[in-house]
């Protein structure tokens, strides 16, 4: 199952927030960044804000420029149109953001064909898939053009080893690479490296800034001088040339200047909570490797129990009718308000009636 929810849950006040990263708030520090931001006209490259951001996200991916864009949606798309033209294709997962959740804006946009294979449990894509996915120089076929990979994907974490293998197989057959990085730091913070460890085999690797990092808007892509200057002329081409978005880049620069280190504290909050759900009949916990957590609910209790958390201010995703559910950490929910959500989840098992836990307790996990 991916990361993106695919029901939603119903609007009402959520004071403990686990549906995703990308609801933090800007703290005081970032909006004072933000207020004091120096600002010029980005299209015409004179944003010393933006120009900083780019520098500071080059270098710490290793990588020698970048590009900062509203959405990491934008920056996948702009980076697949620089490695792919018309009647390319990339190879993808089915699981992939920039496959399923992007509401298909490379074949849609760009004419690339996409080639999805399926991932496997752990996020990766079978090397003799990929293998197989790969077109002969054959006028009947599309041109693959590009591998591209995703990590963090559904909260899972691809390995440095698995990461080479793949890339290095791409390669062999002419292939570029792209790594859809939108948690790239939350994967490099569990393997315990550098994020440009994690970006060193991939020509282009997009970050998002608004998720675990907290920035409000915003991700950059990174990549080689010449790619990237083929990336900023397809950002303007799709809608992508921003003014006086210094005010903006300020938030993503705080980001990564303040907010990397602390995302270990997100994966801690998360085992934590894991740990704590796991106490209870009925919910079948799908353990973090990093801030994301899924959970199978019985469907003896779906409802009553997503009603419960939603009346008790605990905002959680859903899918498959309420019985699967996605909790995110992140920096707006710490480790009091995981006790908390974790109290009131307690209260839901408290009252409820002994019959419906026997039969919670029996119920099979989401496949």
């Amino acid at each position: 199952m991916s990361d993106e929810p695919n029901e939603r849950t119903a609007m009402s006040p959520i004071r403990y927030d686990f549906r995703s990263d990308t609801v933090t708030r800007p703290s005081p520090a970032m909006r004072a960044a933000m207020a004091g931001a120096e600002v010029g006209d980005d299209v015409f490259g004179d944003d010393p804000t933006v120009q900083r951001l780019e520098a500071k996200a080059a270098a710490m991916l290793g990588k020698e420029a970048a590009l900062f864009l509203p959405s990491g949606t934008q920056s996948n798309l702009v980076a697949l149109m620089a490695h792919c033209g018309r009647g390319d294709e990339y190879i993808v997962g089915q699981m992939a953001h920039c496959y399923r959740w992007e509401a298909g804006g490379a074949a849609v946009l760009g004419s690339i064909q996409p080639q999805p294979i399926a991932n496997q449990p752990d996020g990766t894509l079978r090397l003799a898939d990929i293998a197989e996915a790969i077109k002969p120089d054959d006028s009947h076929f599309a041109r693959s053009r590009l591998l591209a990979l995703e990590n963090t994907i559904g909260g899972k974490v691809l390995s440095l080893a698995y990461m080479d293998e793949a890339t290095s197989l791409a390669r062999r057959h002419g292939l570029a690479c792209h790594l859809d990085g939108a948690r790239a730091f939350n994967a490099s913070v569990a393997l315990g490296v550098p994020i440009a460890t994690v970006a060193a085999p991939f020509d282009t690797i997009s970050v998002c800034l608004s998720k675990g990092l907290g920035a409000p808007i915003g991700s950059t892509l990174v990549g080689s001088g010449e790619l990237i200057a083929k990336a900023r002329r397809i950002r303007k081409m799709v809608g992508g040339g921003l003014r006086q978005v210094g005010v903006i880049a300020a938030a993503g620069l705080y980001a990564l200047e303040h907010n990397v280190a602390r995302l270990g504290e997100d994966h801690l909050n998360a085992r934590r909570l894991a740990a704590g759900l796991a106490e209870f009949p009925g919910l079948t916990i799908v353990e973090p490797q990093t801030n994301i957590l899924f959970v199978d609910v019985s469907p003896a209790i779906s409802a009553e129990f997503a009603a419960h958390l939603t009346a008790n201010g605990v905002g959680a995703t859903s899918s498959y009718g309420g019985r699967r559910q996605r909790w995110v950490t992140h920096l707006d929910v710490d480790s009091r308000a995981v006790d908390e959500a974790l109290a009131i989840v307690g209260a839901f098992f408290e009252n409820l009636g002994a019959q419906k836990a026997a039969l919670a307790s029996q119920a099979e996990p989401v496949s």
